[in-house]
């Protein structure tokens, strides 16, 4: 039986990290759709939260970036770096009640909430028509 970690270095580095994978929760409430990402050790100014019309639907992106820690002192020696560093990007596509106008977003601890409101879907209108003849 093989290690996993040995064979699938990146889908194990995948899995411990999260400024790579973004684990975020979606629920949908009757007045919202609400997402909770965690994003450890990013402040708000890291992070950019976007709604991008597509044309053929909207869609939720949360992005950014942890900076590598910047090695100003030369006589540093690392003896481990398993932090993880660098961008991350999640996209989530939108039902059709979702609102863009109203959206909002907070970060505190390093968890993001993500609140897109629900607007109401007209629903076709039936009518029925009389048939003529004899």
């Amino acid at each position: 039986m093989f290690n996993d970690e040995i064979i699938y270095p990146f889908l194990s580095m995948l899995n411990k990290c999260p400024v790579l994978n973004t684990p975020t929760d979606w629920k949908e409430t009757p007045e919202s759709h609400v997402f909770v990402s965690d994003l450890p050790g990013l402040k708000n100014e890291e992070v950019k939260v976007e709604i991008v019309d597509e044309g053929k639907g909207k869609v939720l992106q949360i992005s950014g970036e942890r900076d590598a820690e910047k090695d100003n002192e030369i006589s540093e020696k690392w003896h481990r770096a398993e932090r993880c560093r660098g961008k991350f990007l999640r996209r989530f596509r939108l039902p059709e009640n979702a609102k863009s106008d109203g959206v909002k977003a907070s970060m505190e601890n390093g968890v993001l909430v993500v609140t897109v409101p629900k607007q109401e879907i007209k629903k076709p209108e039936k009518r029925v028509i009389e048939v003529e003849g004899n």
